[in-house]
């Protein structure tokens, strides 16, 4: 039986183009094949922020950041915390990352069109010691034009690649099963969906029409996580993150399910670190929903209130931006699963920024002009829509009201569980060490400590001021939910990007890539990530995957 292609790659996601795209490059001969329609291309990084985590850019040094090597080296190990026999992978993984990350990626991307903007953001900022979980510098890099501006020069790659007879793509194909001949896995089967028009990201059709078989010399598994199957981020959640919540919201359509990563298994691949996962604790139901329970991350600046479901502030250093499972865990504990943001219109106006390109118009929209009236604006657009709309906001101009909305929200007006005198206490003793330049309470510290660095001060911090001030309102609450998003587990691989199977020995035929393969080795972050290195997990991995796949093939 002939060969369809040299190499099969499962996923059309951001690490199925890399890995397609390089293979291109090679000259080997590639079918692409997605459960999706055509018009999906690019996965869930199409729907990014389009972060990416550097070390010691052009962008940091402008703004006077000091970072090294030997610095992000430290962050990452000190974050992952990796501990376990089958990190081994993984910590390979990691020192090559940081090495890449360090090294050639900028230039790479550079060089094929991508573009940064000036400010660096400072995301997961730790607040523990100098060895310990965070970035002890700003790392976080935005993409000019945010996820679909990443993707771009993939998409033009492989359709280059459509155009010169070398890809053929084949949406609409769900894959079921990967079977072996003479020992080898080259074949992949699975059934063919009907057409859909649903738009990127809606539920598309799975009305099955047909079923299809195809071989190849080698296959790359880049199908992605199980962020959007709730039953399987349940089924996997770790002990040391208390009971799963019974409500969460989703980060991605309900299409990411995991069911390939099964598929892998059951044909001989190693799954490591399944309880590894990163989940957001700052979500926001959609007011205009894509995806069912969709799901939007607030990426805050350091200066609201963090207040558990009752109404206690979140331990230190459980502030906005430092640590994101550690403030998982805390709320899993508390008994709930929601906490509240409480702050005013100065705040929101400079420091909430919404997660994601359709969030983010100007910088998806790559508009100097829309960058330029954000600064300016009162309150930006998107984020106003959702204090207008958003069913997890409260906006009343005196704390009582703010409290019976509080309690209103969450179902408890007639037994409350915010008490507006207790609430009052925290947020006047607050307040009051506001008239000092220094402060016993740390948040207070971090956010001086912020407004040190030129890109908070500008557009992420604003200038220390009371809660309460009555200039400063109204007031706000914003209701979090837990956020599904990201597999930190996934397929165990070498730094080939070869699938391993349970003793260690390669998978014959067998390549896997992006959040299939934990962003690489089966959990490059280990329990926790700096944050901008899932995008750079893909195409690290993915570019990984193409060139090894590309080398092994004859």
């Amino acid at each position: 039986m002939a060969y369809d292609a040299d190499v099969i790659v499962i996923g059309a996601g951001l690490a199925g183009l890399a890995a397609t795209a390089e293979l291109v490059d090679a000259g080997r001969r590639v079918v692409l094949v997605d459960q999706e329609p055509e018009h999906s291309i690019g996965g869930q990084a199409h729907w990014s922020f389009g972060g990416l985590f550097f070390v010691d850019s052009p962008e940091q040094r402008r703004l006077r950041i000091k970072d090294s090597h030997a610095l992000a080296l430290q962050d990452w190990m000190g974050t992952a915390a990796f501990d376990r026999p089958e990190d081994h992978w993984p910590r390979k993984w990691a020192e090559a990352y940081v090495d890449f990350a360090a090294g050639e990626k900028r230039s790479w991307l550079h060089g094929q069109g991508v573009r940064f903007f000036p400010v660096v953001g400072w995301a997961e900022r730790g607040g523990y010691d100098a060895q310990g979980h965070g970035n002890s510098v700003p790392r976080f890099h935005i993409t000019w034009g945010t996820g679909p501006g990443l993707l771009a020069p993939f998409v033009r790659r492989v359709r280059e690649g459509v155009a010169r007879g070398l890809v053929e793509l084949r949406f609409r194909h769900r894959v079921t099963g990967l079977g072996r001949s003479a020992g080898t896995v080259d074949t992949v089967t699975g059934e063919i969906l009907e057409p859909s028009d649903a738009e990127r990201g809606r539920a598309s059709s799975r009305e099955v029409t047909g079923t299809f078989e195809l071989r190849a010399q080698a296959v790359i598994v880049t199908s992605g996580g199980i962020g959007g199957n709730h039953d399987l981020v349940r089924a996997n959640w770790p002990e040391r993150l208390g009971a799963p919540p019974e409500k969460m919201i989703s980060g991605v359509p309900a299409h990411v399910d995991g069911k390939m990563l099964g598929i892998a298994e059951a044909a001989g691949a190693h799954l490591i670190n399944r309880d590894r996962m990163w989940h957001y604790t700052e979500g926001i139901e959609n007011w205009n929903p894509i995806w069912e329970r969709h799901g939007i991350r607030i990426l805050p600046g350091p200066s609201s209130l963090w207040l558990d479901a009752r109404g206690d502030r979140l331990p230190v250093p459980l502030f906005p931006g430092f640590d994101t499972l550690g403030t998982l865990e805390h709320i899993m504990r508390t008994g709930y699963d929601h906490t509240w943001f409480v702050l005013n219109r100065r705040i929101i106006g400079k420091e909430f920024t919404l997660s994601g390109s359709e969030q983010n118009p100007d910088l998806t929209g790559k508009s100097v002009r829309g960058v330029i009236d954000r600064a300016r604006a009162d309150v930006p657009g998107p984020v106003k829509a959702f204090m207008d709309h958003g069913v997890d906001f409260v906006v009343e101009k005196d704390l009582g009201a703010l409290v019976r909305g509080m309690n209103a929200l969450t179902g408890h007006s007639a037994d409350p569980l915010i008490d507006e005198a207790a609430l009052r206490r925290t947020l006047a003793a607050r307040d009051r060490e506001i008239a000092n330049p220094f402060t016993k309470d740390l948040q207070v510290t971090a956010i001086r400590g912020a407004r040190k660095f030129l890109g908070d001060r500008l557009i992420r911090a604003v200038a220390p001021h009371r809660l309460l001030d009555p200039k400063a309102g109204p007031l706000i609450a914003v209701r979090l939910n837990i956020l599904t998003r990201k597999t930190l587990g996934g397929l165990e691989t070498d730094l080939s990007s070869r699938v391993l199977t349970e003793g260690g020995a390669p998978l014959p035929g067998v390549y896997a890539a992006g959040e299939a393969a934990g962003f690489g080795g089966g959990g490059v972050h280990g329990y926790r990530s700096l944050e901008g290195t899932f995008l750079g997990g893909c195409l690290f991995s993915g570019r990984a995957a193409g060139r090894a796949a590309a080398r092994d093939v004859s």
